[in-house]
Formats: C-alpha cells, structure tokens, sequence
C-alpha cells in the first residue's frame, strides 16, 4: 500500500512525501471482533455501526439472511487485519525503512486533525508573519526570501516547515522547531507566538 502526503495549501509541487507499507491482509474471525476494533470502525468510519461491522452476524430471523450476510449465504463484508512486514518513508530529507514494531507502536501526531486546517488558516490569515519567519534563517535569508509568498508547508507537533522562494525561483523548504513539543492546539497557540516574536526581536 502507497500513500502520498500532499499539502493542503496550493502551491507547486505540493507532493510532501511518500510512504509504503507492505505486508499480508488475513481475514479476522468474528470471534476476535473486539470492541476495540469496533471502536476503531466507528471512530473512523461511523458508517460502520450501520452496516453492522460493531458486531458479528446475527441469527437470520423470519428465514431472512442473518445480519452481515449476502443473499447468496456468504459474508456481506469481511474483516482484515494487516500483518506489517516492511514500511518506509521518502520525503524531502531522504528515504528511510521504518522497523514493523515501531510502526505498530506510533501513536498519531496530535495536530494531525487539524493541520490541514491550520496551514489553511496560517496561509489566510498570517502569510505576512510566515514570511516574517525568514528572519530567523540568518545569512541564507538574503538569498531565500528575495521573491514570492511565504507558504505554510507542513506542521506537526516538532514545529512548521515553510516554503521559501530563492532568487532563481527555485523552492527552499526551512523547518523551525518549537522549545518542545506541542501537545495539543493550546500549547501549538503559545508555540506559534514564540517563533513569530522571535523573527521580530
């Protein structure tokens, strides 16, 4: 399986990364549905509930096909569970394999729900003072920030990458870090304040 990262602001070259992950899919049995793959289902796709992929097949009643279950007798739908053998990420600092435990363990970036929305609004509503970041780049600032918009690139909870555009109109990525890691959109607000007082002191 291939995902291809793509920002959510318009600009050039909108491809952040890619990643794969490659393994085998094997049907789960209804009796190791649990109720955290069912929350998992309903939490992603709450259509699930409806379709009944919370709970196993039931009983046919009034000689109908019980719940979950085609007309022909066979499984309306089927449960997979992927068994991660290999993954990996290439973006725009190289490619690296990601070790299948490590992957199993990741949790979810906290601003991961929002980020689209807030490189959206960054975009909108502080283009003047993403660009005022350039400040912050020193010596290489004269040659990155000549030309051209400032555009919100990424965020996450490490910190924002910003596109630059140099004096040959060639695209210039910068990253600034936060002191620490965010932990949710509060502390991104502070985080956020922080590095634009920092390109103006």
């Amino acid at each position: 399986m291939e995902i291809t990262d793509v920002a959510p602001v318009a600009m050039p070259q909108r491809i952040r990364g890619r990643a794969w992950v490659a393994g085998w899919l094997t049907p789960v049995p209804c009796g190791e549905r649990t109720r955290a793959a069912a929350a998992l289902l309903a939490e992603r796709h709450p259509v699930s509930e409806l379709l009944g992929l919370d709970q196993a097949p039931r009983p046919r009643r009034s000689g109908g096909p019980a719940a979950g279950v085609g007309p022909a007798g066979r499984a309306a739908w089927t449960l997979l569970r992927l068994e991660v053998g290999e993954a990996g990420v290439d973006d725009l600092w190289g490619a690296d394999g990601v070790e299948p435990d490590d992957f199993t363990t990741a949790a979810p970036d906290p601003l991961a729900r929002h980020e689209a929305d807030l490189l959206q609004h960054l975009h909108a509503a502080h283009s003047e003072q993403v660009r005022g970041l350039c400040a912050l780049l020193g010596d290489r600032s004269a040659v990155v920030c000549t030309r051209g918009a400032a555009t919100p690139v990424a965020l996450d909870r490490f910190g924002l990458r910003v596109r630059f555009t140099d004096e040959t109109d060639r695209p210039f990525d910068a990253r600034f870090d936060f002191p620490e890691p965010v932990r949710d959109v509060t502390e991104l607000r502070y985080a956020m304040h922080a590095l634009f007082d920092a390109a103006t002191s």
